[in-house]
């Protein structure tokens, strides 16, 4: 079986749709298929991979006459397409799968007729995130922290502005208004809807006086996921130079945006086997990588790495060979980063310190590298003098 993956568009990264699914297709409950629906609507632009599903069998036919009233022997005849084949093959094929884009530029916009539709700009940023919020709110992402309203149930709800408020410290952010928000306001509640909202892994309808849909089963991590990756591109088309951590101490929080390489190399550092390197990296990373990281909490980051690297000196003379060594600590002992004492520069632009972070954090990446190596090759074997003397005297009869 082969599906015709080009009408299907996922609105989730491939991985976690991937993920999800694979939950459902492997949880051999009677009702997985209601599961999966809900996963397609969610996962998928537009209805097209949900309908596909729906009208496909759930099992193939049971036929007592194999040859039915076709001419073709049963062991040349297709199998049969069953909803739990279709659902597999579109899990092992998910990379293949196109991620949703914003409709292509129209004809007054490529010719200048008309403003861009979606020029970047802060305040249109804060519409967007609104739009999310309230789409996650519809799917019931919030409803673990905020409740759902019930003709069956008489109870009082908690009160989303008091939730908000228990987080930020800040009153009457609900309904959203964000014409009302400072800076401050609208990045602390980027970092909030990140904590608060958890995915539903099935719903109900109740359609007792048009009641609705009711959701259960809540699950925090995926629901994270998506919204960092919604939130994430977002922003990228956004003026704004901040995005949210994928991992690390700070994952969740808003962080400087850095090109791909350096994020690929947080994403490396953060993989060190090492718990105790990784931990002390991690804190490094989130020190100097926050939005409102001061110049003091960056040197304490290079002081931490640099910490790192004076344990592992031995490691980098035997690869350097001395006194190339003594460079890398130079900068650290001399630039009024360590030490602080009159025999330090500091006339130096703090520009400089993102320089030497990159370069430290590089350094590290490239010693966990060194160590690991070393782990993988056993050092060579001395031998031993006894079996040297032995072999000595066997060779001159003695």
């Amino acid at each position: 079986m082969v599906i015709d993956l080009s009408n299907y568009e996922l609105l989730w990264p491939a991985a976690l749709f991937a993920s999800e699914a694979n939950r459902v297709a492997s949880s051999g409950r009677r009702d997985w298929t209601t599961r999966a629906e809900w996963l397609l609507t969610e996962a998928f632009q537009g209805g097209s991979a949900c309908s596909d599903f729906e009208s496909l069998p759930a099992s193939a036919p049971r036929v007592d006459d194999p040859w039915g009233q076709s001419d073709t022997p049963p062991w040349e005849q297709p199998p049969v397409v069953t909803q739990m084949s279709w659902f597999r093959e579109l899990i092992v094929r998910s990379a293949e799968l196109r991620t949703y884009a914003e409709p292509r530029p129209y004809w007054p916009h490529r010719k200048g007729v008309a403003n861009p539709a979606n020029p970047p700009h802060p305040e249109k940023a804060r519409l967007d995130f609104v739009r999310l919020v309230m789409e996650l709110h519809k799917s019931g992402y919030l409803v673990e922290q905020f409740g759902e309203e019930c003709v069956d149930v008489d109870e009082e709800l908690p009160d989303p502005a008091e939730v908000l408020k228990l987080r930020l410290g800040v009153g009457d952010l609900w309904p959203l208004r964000p014409q009302e928000w400072d800076e401050d306001t609208f990045f602390g509640l980027i970092e909030v809807f990140h904590d608060l909202v958890s995915r539903p892994r099935d719903r109900h309808f109740h359609d007792w006086d048009q009641c609705g849909w009711h959701h259960r089963e809540f699950h925090s991590g995926p629901a994270r996921v998506l919204y960092r990756w919604r939130m994430n591109r977002l922003l990228e088309r956004s003026a704004l130079h901040y995005r949210l951590a994928d991992e690390g101490e700070d994952q969740g929080r808003l962080v400087a945006v850095t090109d791909e390489a350096r994020a690929d190399l947080v994403h490396r550092t953060l993989s060190a086997p090492d718990p105790d390197i990784k931990q002390r990296t991690t804190h490094a990373i989130a020190l100097y990588r926050g939005r409102n990281s001061s110049t003091e909490e960056k040197r304490s980051a290079i002081i931490a790495l640099a910490g790192i690297l004076e344990e592992r000196r031995d490691l980098i003379r035997a690869e350097l060979g001395k006194p190339d060594d003594g460079a890398l600590f130079m900068i650290a002992n001399k630039f009024e980063i360590r030490h602080r004492d009159a025999s330090q520069r500091q006339d130096y632009d703090p520009d400089f310190l993102d320089w030497i972070f990159w370069w430290y954090l590089a350094t590290v990446e490239l010693t966990t590298t060194l160590v690991l190596r070393q782990e993988r090759v056993p050092a060579p074997t001395r031998p031993d003098p006894s079996e040297s003397t032995a072999a000595t005297n066997d060779a001159s009869g003695q």
